[in-house]
């Protein structure tokens, strides 16, 4: 499933539209190059699991947030990790016994995160959107140049592992 998230509140919306398929137990790896919204999407799902108004800061520096919800959740970033195993070191195995995780920077977790997580993850992968100069039609690219102010946005590729294979049907941004 492609989503084109124009602005950063489409972004906010779409962790908000994840939030409540969530279920104890589930991932969501949030892939893609620095500065494409992974933050911005995860406060969007953690606010709409607790309170509209929860302070929800990057993990960038602590690694790891931990957040009363329904289902209760973990916001993780793994960019810092040197090895997949430190996951564990910081939580993930518990988090996932007792709710839910958000990881942004999953490749740290090696080319199969699926040993170090449940079965049902959910996977999003956000891209730059530019224009081909040959073309009016959107396409996914790399990093922009941090003054293009014509980018019409991102681009979310989300697809579902287990559980979430029949869940993304449920999935309305």
């Amino acid at each position: 499933m492609k989503i084109e998230l124009p602005d950063a509140e489409a972004t906010t919306r779409l962790g908000q539209a994840v939030a409540p398929l969530l279920a104890a137990g589930d991932s969501v790896l949030l892939y893609g190059p620095l500065g494409m919204g992974k933050s911005t999407l995860a406060r969007g799902l953690i606010r709409a699991l607790t309170t509209p108004d929860e302070d929800v800061p990057s993990p960038t520096f602590t690694l790891v947030q931990f957040y009363d919800g329904d289902p209760p959740v973990a916001h993780f970033d793994l960019y810092r990790l040197t090895r997949p195993d430190e996951a564990f070191e910081i939580g993930l195995d518990e988090a996932l016994d007792e709710g839910c995780a958000i990881i942004e920077w999953p490749e740290r977790l090696g080319d199969d995160p699926g040993r170090f997580l449940g079965p049902d993850r959910l996977i999003i992968h956000l891209s730059e959107i530019a224009l081909d100069p040959h073309s009016e039609r959107p396409q996914a690219v790399g990093l922009r140049e941090p003054d293009d102010r014509a980018s019409p946005g991102r681009l979310a590729t989300v697809s579902g592992v287990g559980a979430w294979e029949a869940r993304l049907k449920e999935l309305h941004v």
